[in-house]
This record gives C-alpha cells, sequence and structure tokens, in this order.
C-alpha cells in the first residue's frame, strides 16, 4: 500500500487539529504536518515487516485493510488513557 496522497495526509492533519487532545501539543501547525507525513512514510517502509510479524494463518486471510486495522487496534489499546 502506498503512502497517503498528499490531500489525505491534510485530512489527517485537520481531524487531528480539531481533537480536543492534541490542543496541547506543542507543535506548531507546520511541526504536527512534518510530524504525519513523517509517521505515514515510517507505516510505508515498515509494512513489510509488520506483515512478516504476523502469524502465518492473519497474514494469509487478512487483507491489507483487515491487517491495517489489526495494527490500528493495538495500538490504540496500547496508548488509550483512562
Amino acid at each position: 500500500m502506498a503512502v497517503l496522497s498528499d490531500p489525505s495526509r491534510a485530512a489527517v492533519w485537520a481531524e487531528m487539529m480539531s481533537d480536543a487532545d492534541v490542543g496541547a501539543l506543542g507543535l506548531t501547525k507546520a511541526d504536527l504536518r512534518a510530524a504525519i507525513n513523517a509517521a505515514d512514510d515510517w507505516a510505508d517502509a515498515n509494512a513489510a515487516s509488520f506483515n512478516t510479524a504476523l502469524p502465518v494463518a492473519a497474514r494469509t486471510a487478512l487483507s491489507p485493510r483487515q491487517k491495517a486495522m489489526l495494527l490500528m487496534f493495538v495500538i490504540a489499546r496500547r496508548y488509550k488513557v483512562a
């Protein structure tokens, strides 16, 4: 899966900017956008590594979208603040 398009990255940026929890980041708008770009580039560069880390059953049965959702749910749970 390729990196997000510029409009998609801008949509992520806009969504984060509207989130109340993001207000205290201490980043400029440009710094936040650079972080989004870097995170997307990292996800692209490490997709094969994540796929390889999955058990064979999941690796072969799940679609790329399902694998992304799996990772999203795991990361969200790891960093969820009670």
